[in-house]
């Protein structure tokens, strides 16, 4: 009880409220940008990518082909200041498949960016989308999302939310409370944003492999900015209310659901290092209330955190970590998933299976929407622009609502879960995949015939 009184001078709650603020502020705050509801770190991330405009392309490019260079140097000379340096040795001494993903990445991006090779990489709906529109983007996000990551991790913010929030997030989704800042971070700003700060808390040891590859895979929300540019996709955006709020009830019925299914049930309730949860962890002892209890740990936190000189040089090393780490695999994949879309049936074949549920459904022009329903594994655009061609109203706002609440898509959030340390491989991606799917497709159907 004295270390804990010992926390409550002024400096420390001084350290846990400043840094914590401005994280709320920057991550967390709605504001109205450009007409739009979005986050001040998604502004200052757009600003940047509109800086850079025509070099952003340059730069990822030359980021994703040094990765891999580095990356050959370090598996065939094993340079000591590389190996030795724990950082560096995770970043670059890679295991053989990402080594293979990584060179994929930097031939995909060479050929793209200087116009050479097969159509069928450099295109515009291949690796073109993926070069000129998301890695930019990507880019800005990381570089800032990176640096001030650790305002929100550091100061005591989730210690304090995860005892508030767990008398909710526990009974109703089985995970702890903290876990709603990644939920509120991705559905305001960013889904990246979300599986970046999820990544790191796992690698802290604040989740465990479940609770890892559940928040992941299921509260990395799409944000409300890309939901409004998605139903503008399928020129409905004076149904933008009914619309975000039939994704959010989807989206929860999918929360509670999904992670009560194989794979996601099969994950070990294990930190990173192996060792178990303990049922304890959350129980608030005996003489603190909630609030008193979330008060002193987020105290403890603040004394414990480093100094400016720390928090800047975990912010850096975040940057490094996901420009260097996760940009050569969304180019990889992304476009491999984008090339099987736009050059094979497999998406159509696939999508065939669903044309007997729509028609139960009663969702009109039943084909035409089967074959956008799986496609939006490889990218969550590419179902509203195929479905911008069919004619029935309702149909184009499941298709819309449904790109949304699927959630993982392999050319940013499905390369990005794969790219951290999450523990979830691509089988299982498409598995969660096809369950939302089945999950939220009759909660949106049923809301479509309410609203048409």
């Amino acid at each position: 009880m004295a270390s804990e009184k010992q926390n409550h001078n002024i400096k420390t709650i001084l350290t846990f409220i400043v840094p914590s603020l401005i994280g709320l502020l920057l991550f967390m705050t709605p504001v109205s940008y450009q007409d739009a509801i979005t986050i001040p770190i998604a502004i200052i991330s757009k600003a940047l990518q509109h800086a850079l405009s025509d070099m952003a392309t340059a730069i990822v490019t030359a980021v994703v082909v040094l990765t891999t260079l580095v990356s050959l140097i370090t598996k065939v000379a094993k340079p000591k200041f590389i190996t030795e340096n724990g950082f560096l040795n995770v970043l670059f001494n890679v295991s053989p498949m990402w080594f293979f993903i990584r060179i994929l990445g930097a031939a995909f991006i060479l050929m793209t960016f200087a116009g050479v090779g097969p159509e069928a990489i450099t295109s515009g709906n291949t690796g073109g989308l993926v070069l000129n529109d998301l890695l930019p983007v990507l880019l800005s996000v990381f570089i800032f999302a990176g640096m001030l990551l650790p305002l929100l991790l550091n100061f005591g913010l989730l210690e304090l939310f995860g005892a508030l929030l767990t008398k909710i997030m526990r009974p109703v989704f089985n995970l702890p409370g903290r876990c709603a800042i990644d939920c509120m971070a991705s559905w305001l700003g960013d889904g990246s944003v979300g599986i970046l700060l999820t990544s790191k808390q796992y690698e802290g040891r604040f989740y465990t492999a479940r609770e890892a590859a559940v928040i992941g895979t299921t509260f990395s929300a799409v944000s409300i900015t890309f939901s409004l540019v998605v139903i503008s996709q399928v020129k409905l955006e004076a149904l933008f209310v009914p619309f975000y709020l039939t994704v959010c009830l989807a989206g929860i019925v999918a929360a509670i659901v999904v992670p009560k299914l194989p794979p996601l049930c099969w994950k070990k309730d294990n930190y990173i290092d192996g060792t178990p949860r303990h049922p304890d962890d959350e129980v608030v002892p005996a003489g603190h209330s909630v609030f008193s209890w979330g008060y002193d740990m987020a105290l403890a936190k603040a004394a414990a955190s480093g100094g400016v000189k720390e928090t800047i040089t975990e912010g850096l090393k975040n940057v490094a970590d996901m420009v260097l780490g996760i940009l050569p695999v969304v180019m990889a994949i992304g476009t491999v998933a984008l090339m099987i879309a736009e050059y094979t049936p497999i998406f159509d074949y696939l999508g065939m299976p669903f044309i007997p549920l729509l028609e139960l459904l009663q969702i009109p022009e039943a084909t035409a929407a089967s074959k956008t329903i799986v496609v939006g594994f490889a990218d969550m655009f590419i179902p509203s622009i195929l479905a911008a061609s069919i004619e029935s109203d309702m149909t184009r706002f499941v298709i819309a609502a449904l790109s949304v609440t699927q959630l993982i898509y392999m050319s940013e959030v499905g390369a990005l879960l794969i790219g951290s340390r999450i523990p979830v491989n691509l089988p299982e991606l498409f598995v969660i995949f096809v369950l939302r799917t089945l999950v939220t497709l009759p909660v949106i159907a049923g809301v479509a015939h309410l609203i048409f």
